[in-house]
């Protein structure tokens, strides 16, 4: 497949998963957990290798030009898929250019900073395919389910007021533009499952016990905070969902569906850059040209 029939066919895919810049999101009612786009499961294992392919190969170029970078936010309810999304997407890349970076609690030093700075340590390099698993945006959702984590943030008081969720939208909005400025390009995944498919992967993390690492009982406490997430999630996707830095809604209920569009996503963001492998210039072609006589020279 070309790369400009692919370019048109990965486009056209994840469009409805888009979410358009300046509209206003209702998550319950705008995004089907479990909307697979007609797609059968029996043929989604080509649909993603086609994907991963799509993927390796412009991770290559990317890494050789060495001009941008390429930062994937990756967001979810408890169980909603981000370790294995990763997992497979990614299966195909070459690790040396993929930076994985996860975000527990914050440290104490981390909170002697603006909260903005422990994610700014993590970001990818010209070359490179960072992943936030977890995000910046958990600074507008748990901290906003949870405001005694602002309280631990240890800001002034006149930043604590009414308008710090709308002030932090802007700041990450110009964040983000901000390192697209500079070539580092944003792409951000809400990975998006329902309560009753939550409530049956928990099960199975207690079940079964090659599972049981997975299951923490403050992901039950969590759930209780169910419509204050959605709440959450549907502000923040409104808020900031930009023409430079656009969020995809992943219908998460199927597994195997929620990594083909992931897959999709990040592959429609690197055809985009259109990387190219350096061209040499004549000086270093004659080099080149040198080292192939000497080594032909060599043969026995």
């Amino acid at each position: 497949m070309s790369d400009e029939r692919a370019a048109k066919r990965v486009a056209k895919f994840i469009k409805p998963l888009r979410v358009k810049p300046g509209s206003t999101v209702d998550l319950t009612e705008d995004f089907d957990p479990r909307y697979r786009a007609g797609v059968k499961k029996r043929d989604g294992v080509e649909l993603l290798r086609t994907g991963v392919s799509l993927l390796a190969d412009h991770q290559a170029r990317l890494a050789a030009q060495d001009t941008y970078g390429v930062l994937l936010c990756l967001q979810a309810i408890d169980a909603g898929g981000k370790d294995g999304t990763i997992r497979h997407v990614m299966s195909g890349v070459n690790p040396q250019g993929v930076r994985v970076s996860s975000f527990k609690v914050p440290s104490a030093e981390e909170l002697d900073h603006d909260y903005l700075w422990r994610y700014a340590q993590r970001l990818p390099s010209r070359g490179e395919i960072g992943i936030f698993n977890r995000s910046h945006y958990e600074e507008v959702l748990v901290v906003r389910v949870h405001p005694e984590n602002l309280d631990r943030q240890k800001l002034p008081e006149d930043a604590k007021g009414p308008d710090v969720w709308q002030r932090r939208y802007r700041e990450i909005n110009d964040w983000e533009r901000y390192l697209t400025d500079n070539g580092i390009k944003v792409v951000k995944v809400f990975l998006n499952l329902s309560k009753e498919e939550q409530r049956l992967r928990f099960l199975k993390r207690i079940d079964r016990p090659e599972k049981n690492w997975k299951f923490s009982a403050a992901d039950v406490r969590e759930r209780a905070h169910w419509d204050d997430y959605q709440e959450a999630f549907s502000e923040m996707l409104s808020a900031t969902s930009t023409p430079w830095a656009p969020w995809y809604v992943v219908p998460a209920d199927r597994k195997w569906f929620a990594r083909i569009c992931a897959a999709a996503v990040l592959a429609h963001t690197l055809i985009g850059i259109d990387p190219q492998y350096p061209s040499l210039d004549g000086q270093a072609r004659k080099e080149l040209l040198d080292a192939r006589r000497g080594l032909e020279a060599e043969a026995p």
